[in-house]
């Protein structure tokens, strides 16, 4: 079953590694990209993402805020904020805002964890 991912970072750069990442595991799913969290909102509306990967530190909205809104608008949204800062009170927060914390850089190792802990990634390989 092909899948959804919404990739918001402010950073071209890091929206291509984090896709690069997601294309060894599944190339067939469909990335939907998105600059800052005012995009990822309207993109949540129109095309109902099942995964959000969201980066912690961009303008305006950081991605605990915005994993939070995702949350409330999609309680099936799996959603991951990826943040270099360790910090536990950065990881209390966005575990406290429904969402999974993965580390920076994001490694394939980590994502393919954040996909199999949802279960999803399972399920749609065996379809």
């Amino acid at each position: 079953m092909i899948q959804k991912v919404l990739i918001v970072d402010d950073s071209k750069l890091a929206r291509m590694a984090a896709v690069k990442a997601l294309r060894v595991f599944h190339p067939d799913w469909v990335v939907i990209e998105a600059a800052n969290a005012d995009e990822a909102l309207a993109c949540v509306q129109t095309q109902s993402p099942e995964f959000a990967l969201l980066d912690f530190n961009m303008p305006g909205k950081d991605g605990i805020t915005l994993a939070g809104e995702l949350r409330g608008l999609d309680q099936k949204i799996n959603v991951a904020v990826i943040s270099a800062n360790h910090q536990i009170e950065v990881i209390d927060r966005t575990r406290a805002a429904g969402a999974t914390f993965l580390p920076k850089p994001l490694t394939e190792l980590s994502l393919r964890g954040f996909l199999e802990s949802t279960g999803k990634m399972a399920d749609a390989s065996n379809r």
